[in-house]
């Protein structure tokens, strides 16, 4: 066996479990192009597939300490942060409160929009860059650059590089890699100032344990994107990764609702049995709560005590619940499941949702405009007016907070005066014709200069984002992991909406009991201080799609197509042959490794680099299978491991893990036990 010398620019397959490949000179040129010879995949994989399960990470083995967890819940409408002393785990401490704010938006948390010079350098975050953008003279105004709602760009960019663009609101262009830098550095000065006023001495990053959240739908490119900001920003670096976990939302949700006590949540189902209408009982509710939130609010200081919340011991070893994340940009769905006594969670069903969050609203909003104004109109005033724009959408956040389902008053949105003076030398008629003109029955002009819409025309707005959300959550309940789920829990900013809370108690509350964490908001946020103090509380996940790298097995006649067929020194070798690492919605456990052994093609390589290929099908044999895409590169970089006396064949092993929130890999050069550099990229390749 040893004497075959097939392409070079292959990866080898587990052909014969016992067997190491050796590799020599390049392969012919076929007469057709394989990807997986001319993307230059080199090495062999002569271990059969192995899975082996370690408790213990092998890279943290020297525990790093840090005084302090910093959670940053960077959202797509509004963002925040939160943190706990590790030698305190019970007490989060949710960030000081933000200057600015907005009349019926009362928030813990700051909007996420920044606002940067005309010279590009950073300017202000949150409501001060709203407020100074506002205040600035309309033509000085165009030459800043505004962003807002920027992190939905994440979600929908099916090629997200580190060159990828963002557009500001006066649609100039800018580095998206930038921005997300520049807001994590916000965070991060701001978190430390304030740990340092609480401590009375000067507090060190290298203190602190990072946690960002990112929604668990979202893929590997965008985690890594989120991570290379988080370095460019300084909170942590590439030698030091540990230092910044990177959450999933509904995780850091499902977290911190294990810990809830009682009278820190309202139970929707509950509401309408003491003879109340639900919808009025869950207003009292909130009201309530947000009095409760209000008096606390000095302290900022939330007590997770260290005991399973009551509604927890009513679970049982092997319930499941649903978590619904509702967010600005996204909704979010994962199922968890118990395992007892420790109360550690097992991920059932690969997290499932899409892009519809409370945005979704806003642009709804946008098309009613149009339809009554003109789109020609509405877009030549967002480039002409941008901080007009911007006022107006926030006027319609405050009155789309007031949307209830037994609302019977009209909903009063002020316009600004730039849009109607900037309309009527645009049309040359006023906005009050145009109201008249179109056929829009439920919004009228108020006198005072107002949209006047009627509760069935806001309730319009919110329902093609939550039919879909319902949608998505009655395909869930048909799998039959999520058969037999005992809670719902809804959470996220979109939570607070009373029209989507009733939609789901109507839709779900006869399957599952449906509960609501009082400062909803909040509870992801402090959810990921909890999940940075504990990582490894959730032991299982599910893989969403099915990962593998392109390799040569042996070419048997009638199981391998014949186009596939590559001969060389007398053997036939088919190519493009997919090797599975792990399948679509395959558990994981935490620290279960996947293990494959390269050799270098030449002895003197110094650096091997294999592609990685995915697909969200579980059924793939080849790498050009229809819907298999080239998700990334693995590279094994061997500078600085040979030693005087390097074998002939080297052989590097290769773990990757696939069970935590992001997907890490580690090598070692097995002749001289040392480690290999390793990058498992998703950005560039």
């Amino acid at each position: 066996m040893r004497g075959h010398k097939p392409g070079a620019d292959a990866v080898w397959g587990p052909g014969s479990i016992s067997t190491k490949w050796e590799l020599g000179e390049a392969a012919p040129a076929s007469a057709y192009s394989s990807p997986a010879r001319s993307l230059g995949d080199t090495g062999i994989t002569p271990l059969s597939p192995s899975h082996i399960v370690n408790d213990a990470d092998p890279n943290v083995s020297e525990q790093q300490t840090f005084l302090v967890v910093v959670a940053v819940d960077f959202g797509t409408t509004s963002s925040g942060y939160a943190y706990s002393f590790t030698k305190e785990p019970e007490c989060i401490h949710v960030m000081r409160r933000w200057e600015g704010g907005d009349p019926g938006v009362s928030n813990q948390k700051t909007p996420t929009t920044i606002l940067l010079t005309p010279e590009r350098k950073f300017h202000s975050f949150g409501y001060a860059a709203r407020d100074f953008y506002h205040d600035l003279d309309p033509n000085e105004a165009k030459q800043w650059l505004y962003l807002e709602k920027f992190k939905m760009k994440l979600h929908i960019t099916g090629d997200l590089t580190m060159d990828t663009d963002l557009t500001a609101a006066n649609g100039k262009k800018v580095k998206a890699l930038e921005i997300f830098a520049y807001a994590l550095q916000y965070f991060k000065e701001q978190a430390l100032k304030e740990l340092s006023d609480q401590a009375g001495s000067e507090f060190e990053n290298s203190d602190v344990r990072w946690v960002i959240t990112v929604p668990a739908i979202w893929k590997q490119p965008a985690k890594q994107f989120m991570r290379q900001a988080a370095y460019q920003a300084g909170l942590a670096s590439p030698e030091n990764a540990e230092q910044l976990i990177i959450a999933l939302e509904p995780e850091a949700a499902s977290i911190y609702c294990r810990k809830l006590r009682l009278h820190q949540m309202i139970e929707l189902s509950k509401a309408a049995v003491n003879g109340y209408s639900s919808s009025d009982t869950v207003g009292a509710g909130f009201a309530q709560a947000k009095e409760h939130i209000r008096r606390n609010r000095q302290s900022r200081t939330f007590l997770v005590e260290n005991v399973i919340g009551e509604i927890w011991s009513e679970l049982e070893e092997g319930d499941k619940y649903v978590v619904v994340d509702s967010g600005g940009g996204t909704v979010d769905l994962t199922v968890h499941q118990i395992r007892l006594p420790e109360g550690h969670l097992k991920e059932l069903y690969k997290a499932t949702g899409g892009p519809y969050g409370s945005l979704g609203v806003d642009y709804e909003f946008e098309k009613l405009l149009c339809k009554i104004f003109g789109e020609d109109f509405i877009e030549q005033f967002k480039i002409k007016r941008p901080a007009a724009w911007v006022d107006l959408m926030i006027a319609f956040e405050s009155r789309k907070r007031a949307a209830a389902p037994d609302r019977t008053n009209p909903l009063n949105i002020t316009l600004p005066f730039s849009f109607i003076d900037y309309y009527k030398k645009f049309r040359g008629h006023s906005v009050e014709h145009a109201l008249r003109k179109s056929n829009v029955d439920f919004v009228k002009w108020s006198s005072q200069g107002m949209l006047r819409m009627s509760p069935d025309a806001m309730n319009a707005l919110f329902k093609p984002t939550i039919d879909s959300i319902i949608e998505h959550l009655r395909d869930l309940f048909q799998k039959p992991e999520v058969a037999t789920v005992k809670f719902l829990f809804l959470v996220g900013g979109f939570a607070e909406a009373p029209l989507l809370q009733q939609a789901v108690q109507a839709a779900f509350g006869d399957q599952c009991r449906i509960i609501i964490p009082q400062d909803v908001g909040l509870t992801i946020l402090k959810g990921a201080v909890l999940f940075g103090l504990d990582p490894a509380v959730i032991k299982v996940r599910r893989s969403p799609l099915t990962y593998g790298v392109g390799v040569l097995n042996r070419y048997v006649e009638g199981k391998h197509p014949p186009e596939k067929l590559l001969v060389k020194d007398g053997t036939r070798w088919c190519t493009d042959v997919f090797d599975k690492f792990i399948s679509a919605d395959q558990s994981v456990a935490l620290g279960e490794l996947v293990k494959r052994s390269y050799t270098p093609a030449k002895p003197s390589q110094l650096v091997i680099v294999i592609n990685i290929y995915s697909s969200e099908l579980d059924d793939v044999s080849f790498i050009t299978d229809p819907g298999v895409k080239k998700c990334g590169t693995l590279r094994l970089d061997l500078t600085g491991t040979s030693s005087a006396a390097v074998p002939a064949r080297r052989e590097i092993q290769t773990l990757m893990q696939f069970g935590d929130t992001e997907i890490k890999a580690t090598a070692v050069d097995i002749a001289t036990s040392k480690s290999v550099k390793v990058g498992i990229d998703f950005l560039n390749y």
